[in-house]
């Protein structure tokens, strides 16, 4: 969670981090220093990136597996429409850890 929260200050930040020990980080290849309390700050971002792209993933592997009724050989029902709509529409909204871990997926028909 370190690197990936210089990451969000620095895109192109190079470091070493020596496990999960804020303070063992080594700057590579004259990557300005961040201070701890600023990398620190963006510990919930990252939660809620991770926590987004679980649920994001989660969506997919749903969407994909009805994708087979999209073709344009199938006439999709309208059950299956709204389901595939609600699973597209379901990261709307979100901006907390707690939101993102609290999804109920809707039932596939």
């Amino acid at each position: 969670m370190i690197t990936e929260a210089i990451l969000k200050i620095n895109p192109n930040a190079e470091v070493s981090v020596n496990g999960e020990d804020i303070n063992n980080i080594e700057w590579l290849n004259g990557t300005t220093p961040i201070p701890v309390a600023d990398i620190e700050a963006q510990f919930p971002a990252v939660e809620l990136d991770n926590a987004m792209q679980n649920l994001r993933a989660k969506r997919n592997r749903l969407l994909q597996d009805t994708d087979f009724h999209a073709l344009s050989d199938n006439t999709m029902s309208a059950d299956m429409t709204t389901y595939r709509q609600e699973l597209r529409d379901i990261t709307s909204g979100i901006t907390t850890v707690a939101q993102a871990n609290a999804v109920v997926f809707p039932t596939k028909p």
